[in-house]
């Protein structure tokens, strides 16, 4: 039989990603069945879309839970994303600073200081968020688009729409 999902057990200081349906909530694993996450206040398992009310806070506290409590019913995975990039800290510094942040209330910013953020400065030391990054990344695509289909449309007008202008001039 083939190992699930959930057969894989988190070793200490790995990233635990978290599937919300619009978004994913990232924690670290500190060993015994907890993990360490930065969470606003509309962030917990049971919240559904409510959760999505995060990029409205402007705190969020970090917390010490047990794994099972900040996934709910929620998908899982281990995701260390970034070791091919960084080296990793080692485990034991990477749960000693993080519990070091536990109860302490942060500043929260979807794009510059997220769960995410948090979660790679603890392994990597580097703060860095791919769900913002791929956000941004489709944002300016479909900006660009946008511009693009609007400059086509300008020009498409200019061409054809110039025309019938000439003949009520001609009339």
């Amino acid at each position: 039989m083939a190992p699930t999902l959930f057969d894989e057990k988190p070793e200490l200081g790995d990233l635990i990603e978290i599937f919300r349906g619009t978004y994913q909530h990232w924690a670290v694993y500190i060993g015994d069945g907890f993990v360490i996450h930065l969470a606003p206040p509309t962030e917990s398992a049971q919240a559904g879309a409510y959760s999505m009310m995060s990029v409205l806070c402007d705190k969020a506290k970090v917390k010490k839970e047990e794994l099972w409590e900040v996934v709910g019913t929620d998908e899982y995975r281990i995701n260390n994303l970034l070791d091919s990039k960084y080296k990793p800290k080692s485990p034991g510094a990477i749960v000693r600073d993080a519990q070091e942040w536990v109860g302490q209330e942060l500043p929260y910013c979807v794009f510059r200081g997220n769960c995410e953020h948090f979660a790679t400065e603890l392994r990597y030391g580097k703060a860095e968020s791919r769900q913002v990054r791929n956000a941004l990344e489709v944002g300016v695509g479909v900006g660009m688009a946008a511009m693009i289909g609007v400059g086509v449309l300008a020009a498409a007008a200019a061409i054809f729409g110039g025309g019938s202008k000439e003949k009520k001039n001609n009339q």
